[in-house]
């Protein structure tokens, strides 16, 4: 069973809706302390699928047997393919079957997609219940478990059928990043690797000169980088809590790698990877555009591509690129906006000449006889 060695970080989120905890740290999962203080609970369901379960379950299901006398499990297929109406109707079946009321609690163990989907449930069920996040993926710790933001896809567009639910806590157990693909890891790094462009040019810095013990999976490096991450999403978030305005910038490179996840099929390529070749997309935009230097631009293709992420994106065709992106939250009045470097360490949201766009996209595009579009 695996031990906390340390007293865990803890960085607090402060919403208009809700307060809560992140803790970072080794053993959380096994640690009770670490489940101590959520809100009382007739149930506790645990979401998650059988790769990760096989992993992490037994452990998150025996803590959850001091938070709730009734426990519970839901598995769902693992993969972004299954971010749809009908794998969330599966978890509706499970509460609606077992009898769940008002005072049931979700427990979301897995990646990105699984706390989208047990979020997004728990949202919906009985017009809304707490949740718990408990990520298990590099990618969900520094970024999709936290913030409240829940959704699944739909076949136009990623993210874009959702709601706001906070948790009532977010368990980082660093632990859980030892049993991570390689693919996975790196794919977690270009979330780590978006705030230092957005938001903390020192991090930048900070990235440059450890990137090779992040992707050794330093225990160390990975948890500044999950304490750093969660404080500048935290402080966003807690300013703008609905995306109204500054938290559109927490997007940056996904406005294009989302078009890429859409256009190529989810699944295809993992969110990192999209978001990764997104930001190269981006930054060369934001260069072209004279907002940023060149040599800044080129700085942030070079970390994203020794991180081991895409730099070329796949040729979807320039009409097919517009129109997935056209489906994007962050699109007004018919234009599409995309984040953009204003300053190392700043980012504006602004709409862009179509022109650019294309010759930013053209100079980052492999042409797919080449095979080379898709990560191994």
């Amino acid at each position: 069973m695996n031990q906390p060695r340390s007293t865990p970080r803890v960085v607090a989120v402060r919403t208009p809706s809700k307060h809560y905890d992140i803790l970072i740290g080794q053993g959380l999962l096994s640690e009770p302390g670490a489940w101590q203080g959520l809100p009382r609970c007739t149930q506790a369901v645990l979401v998650s699928n059988p790769t990760v379960f096989a992993l992490h379950g037994e452990r998150a299901l025996q803590a959850l047997q001091a938070v709730a006398p009734r426990t519970s499990r839901v598995l769902l297929p693992d993969g972004e393919a299954y971010k749809d109406w009908a794998h969330l109707n599966q978890i509706f079946d499970h509460l609606l079957r077992e009898a769940c009321d008002r005072r049931t609690m979700l427990f979301a163990l897995g990646g990105g997609v699984i706390g989208d989907m047990t979020g997004f449930a728990a949202a919906c069920y009985m017009r809304g219940v707490p949740f718990v996040q408990l990520p298990t993926t590099l990618l969900a710790q520094v970024d999709s478990s936290v913030g409240g933001k829940t959704a699944i896809n739909h076949p136009l567009g990623k993210n874009m059928i959702g709601a706001f639910q906070q948790p009532e806590r977010v368990l980082c157990d660093l632990d859980t990043l030892a049993t991570l693909p390689a693919r996975e890891l790196r794919a977690g790094l270009a979330e780590v690797i978006k705030y230092a462009p957005i938001a903390d040019a020192a991090l930048l810095d900070w990235l440059e000169a450890h990137l090779d013990a992040l992707l050794a999976g330093d225990t160390d490096a990975l948890a500044h980088a999950v304490q750093r991450s969660c404080e500048i999403k935290a402080e966003v978030v807690g300013e703008d809590e609905r995306e109204g305005g500054r938290r559109a910038i927490l997007n940056f490179g996904h406005t294009f790698g989302h078009a890429i996840e859409a256009g190529l099929g989810y699944g295809q390529w993992l969110h990192g990877e999209a978001v990764g070749c997104g930001m190269v997309i981006a930054s060369t935009l934001s260069a072209d555009l004279g907002l940023v230097p060149r040599a800044w631009a080129d700085r942030i293709v070079r970390l994203v591509q020794k991180a081991g992420l895409p730099v070329q994106a796949p040729d979807l065709g320039a009409d097919r690129w517009f129109e997935l992106m056209a489906v994007d939250k962050k699109a007004e009045a018919g234009d599409i906006r995309y984040v953009l470097l204003d300053g190392l360490g700043h980012a504006r949201l602004q709409a862009v000449p179509r022109a650019a766009v294309q010759a930013a996209v053209g100079r980052h595009t492999v042409v797919p006889r080449t095979g080379a579009a898709l990560p191994a």
